[in-house]
């Protein structure tokens, strides 16, 4: 990891000045590692999105052939046996994208950080573009924090309005329903049922989105910067 500074790293004191050629060689080696930092960003992104669409559309399929089943079974004898094995299906699959969808969150902070970085290398070459960057400069949290929007600082509403926060729900509900379908095949009363599966749900949600913030918080626990940012 590299040495924490406050500005340009403190080998660059220690170098003799670059010539035209030299910063214009750097210039051009940045601009190509920041192009397929985007692009790998992209792709990624892109990756996560389409599996997110795919398990929306087979928790939409599998409740609509829960339906259709229950309808031609009167939901008695073996429907019972099914739905258990869908939703235990659906459960699975909301887990593994679960767990990608995070995975991708901190890879994308990875990007942003890197990114910034970098804007920190154009200044040390030309100190003079420094109006011109809306996002940061400093590869710290605030820095992260700015490039992801840059206007004003945003609040929970960032999580709550998430791709993450919608296949968190939609998770916690299908294993809710799993957990509230297991009590009712066991035989017990509707209303423990509701509760079970309506715990369950909770419990989901909130453990995910503790583990999400966790994950977030060793990003800048690990991470070494070589900008921070400046205090107000």
């Amino acid at each position: 990891m590299a040495a924490d500074a406050s500005g340009p790293s403190s080998s660059a004191g220690d170098e003799p000045p670059l010539s035209d050629a030299q910063r214009a060689l750097r210039a051009q080696l940045l601009a190509t590692e920041h192009w397929s930092l985007l692009a790998s960003r992209s792709t990624t992104q892109s990756e996560v999105l389409t599996r997110i669409a795919i398990f929306l559309t087979l928790v939409s399929a599998g409740l609509v052939s829960l339906g259709v089943l229950g309808n031609a079974t009167g939901f008695r004898g073996w429907f019972g046996a099914a739905a258990i094995g869908v939703l235990l299906l659906l459960v699975l699959l909301g887990v593994i994208t679960l767990v990608r969808t995070f995975n991708v969150a901190t890879e994308d902070l990875m990007y942003v950080l890197a990114m910034n970085r970098l804007r920190g290398a154009y200044l040390d070459l030309d100190p003079g573009l420094a109006p011109y960057l809306l996002m940061a400069a400093e590869d710290d949290q605030s820095g992260a924090s700015r490039t992801y929007h840059f206007l004003w600082e945003r609040n929970v509403s960032v999580v709550f309005g998430s791709s993450m926060m919608i296949i968190t729900v939609v998770t916690g509900v299908v294993a809710g329903l799993f957990a509230g379908g297991l009590v009712a095949l066991a035989g017990a009363a509707g209303w423990v049922a509701v509760v079970v599966g309506a715990a369950t749900a909770i419990v989901l949600v909130v453990v995910v989105l503790r583990r999400g913030y966790r994950q977030y918080r060793r990003t800048f626990a690990e991470h070494v910067p070589l900008r921070r940012t400046p205090p107000a």
